[in-house]
């Protein structure tokens, strides 16, 4: 009698086991279609979020084929193992979770920020004045970092360093043409200068 053909049986644990165990990708599809719904209950018995039991499914079979030569049939079947790793990643999960919610309360608990706080564009602006300065000769810097820095007049410059007002003017004048100079071949348009850079005092 003509019958219909018979599937092939799945293969036993024991088989899948030793397939997995030896690197067979097949296998570790098998494992999954076969395992990865005890592994999901498992997560989602503890985990109240269903996204958090899918990720934790995920990590488990990842962390089993990673170290699937860790894998020992003799001291139990591959279900069981995967289950004892699932159980490991719920425990991280969870710790992670709490870890999460100190740090969101921890910030909840922190004072507002206070408004008016440095404009971002000028402290940039300051930056890029502070490498300028650092390249200029040593009397024009001292003379600009006076005038930019400590916001002095040419004659409260003079009056600091006992320079005459002559010879600040000079250093402030040739100063800023160097950084102008320095300006305009990084890419700012002529006449432009960093915000809060003195003018003529």
């Amino acid at each position: 009698m003509t019958g219909v053909p018979r599937q092939p049986e799945p293969p036993g644990d024991d088989e899948l086991a030793e397939r997995f165990r030896a690197g067979e990708e097949a296998a570790l599809r098998e494992a999954y279609d076969r395992y990865g719904r005890a592994v999901l209950h498992l997560a989602s018995s503890t985990l109240a979020n269903r996204s958090d039991a899918e990720d934790v499914t995920q990590a488990t079979f990842v962390a089993a084929w990673l170290g699937r030569e860790t894998f020992d049939p003799t001291k139990g079947s591959l279900v069981g193992w995967l289950l004892g790793i699932g159980r490991r990643k719920v425990v991280d999960r969870i710790r992670a979770v709490a870890r999460e919610t100190r740090v969101v309360e921890t910030v909840k608990q922190l004072p507002e920020p206070v408004p008016g706080g440095p404009d971002p564009d000028a402290v940039v602006d300051r930056l890029v004045v502070a490498d300028e300065l650092a390249r200029l000769p040593d009397d024009q810097r001292r003379m600009l970092e006076l005038a930019f820095y400590d916001d002095l007049t040419h004659q409260q410059i003079a009056t600091v360093t006992g320079v005459p007002l002559g010879t600040v003017k000079s250093h402030i004048r040739r100063g800023m043409q160097s950084l102008k100079r320095r300006w305009e071949v990084d890419g700012a348009p002529p006449g432009a200068r960093p915000a809060g850079l003195p003018g003529p005092r």
